[in-house]
């Protein structure tokens, strides 16, 4: 009797010393998505949005977000899921690369984490997403699944920041298309 109240101490306490000198903690992953436009804003639960994006299927909350763009189901649930196929290592270098810090300091201005007080934070956020997004799906990423590695509980989404952004890429891609289609053409027609 003795021999095994002494050998469950002691399981105990072994069991108990392995968790506190190898506790290795584990890695948040966002829940929530604050979509924040000038002075307001919502917050959506991952959870709905993967649910919607596999099944079609909202809550009140993100129905009234999504009728709030314009656009149709169908293509928010397309861009949703729309995978990009990417190994792991290159991802990696691209992101570690010049390019890609310009591209992250950029993004870090649209998707952040709370309380982010310079972009290098949200820089770090974005590259961990993006790589540990296509660990966990094997060479694979897409919205959801970024946002699932996204090592923060909460993703702020900053509409007027992605707004301004998207206002640049339209006219540099306009730009571009003005000298890359027959630029005496459009000259003449203005």
């Amino acid at each position: 009797m003795k021999v095994s109240k002494f050998l469950i101490i002691k399981i105990f306490f072994i069991f108990l010393s392995s968790q506190l000198l190898f506790n290795i903690s584990e890695t948040n992953a966002a829940e929530e998505i604050k979509i924040i436009y000038g002075v307001f804003s919502r917050t959506v639960k991952l959870d709905s949005l993967k649910n919607y994006a596999k099944q079609g299927d909202t809550s009140r909350k993100l129905k009234r977000i999504l009728r709030a763009t314009g656009s149709p189901d169908a293509e928010i649930i397309s861009i949703l899921n729309k995978e990009f196929e990417i190994p792991i290592t290159i991802a990696s270098k691209l992101v570690y690369s010049e390019i890609g810090n310009v591209f992250l300091t950029r993004l870090s201005s649209i998707i952040q984490p709370p309380r982010a007080k310079d972009e290098r934070t949200g820089m770090l956020a974005l590259r961990a997403s993006i790589v540990q997004g296509i660990n966990l799906r094997d060479g694979k990423i897409n919205l959801i699944s970024f946002f699932e590695a996204y090592p923060t509980k909460m993703v702020i989404l900053d509409v007027n920041a992605l707004s301004k952004v998207m206002n640049k890429v339209e006219s540099i891609s306009e730009l571009l298309d003005f000298f890359t289609k027959s630029p005496l053409e459009k000259i003449k027609t203005n």
